[in-house]
């Protein structure tokens, strides 16, 4: 996903996401990997000529989101959870968030 993610906006071929890559895996392989994480929904697909192009579904920021999110709601004590992972966050991330949570630095 880091490859799509550091460009967002592109469509993208299995070859160029092979070469982005830079590791030492099959055309195929990475096809198959591509088709599953369109499946799963991770990735938008189109045919461009006889290819298949990709881009994300999602920015990085917003899939971490939602990973947090599934991951609070899979807590028993979902207040619990959240004030933990409040806790662990530093100051400054502490601060954004109050801030944005007060309705400022939008």
């Amino acid at each position: 996903m880091q490859v799509f993610w550091r460009r967002p906006e592109e469509f993208l071929t299995v070859r160029q996401v092979s070469e982005a890559l830079d590791a030492d895996l099959a055309y195929t392989t990475v096809m198959t990997l591509l088709t599953r994480l369109h499946r799963k929904g991770f990735l938008q697909r189109r045919l461009d000529g006889r290819a298949w192009t990709y881009r994300p579904v999602m920015s990085q920021s917003q899939h971490a989101a939602s990973a947090m999110a599934e991951a609070l709601h899979d807590s028993d004590d979902h207040t619990q959870a959240l004030f933990h992972f409040v806790e662990r966050l530093t100051p400054e991330e502490q601060q954004q968030l109050r801030r944005r949570l007060e309705g400022g630095d939008r």
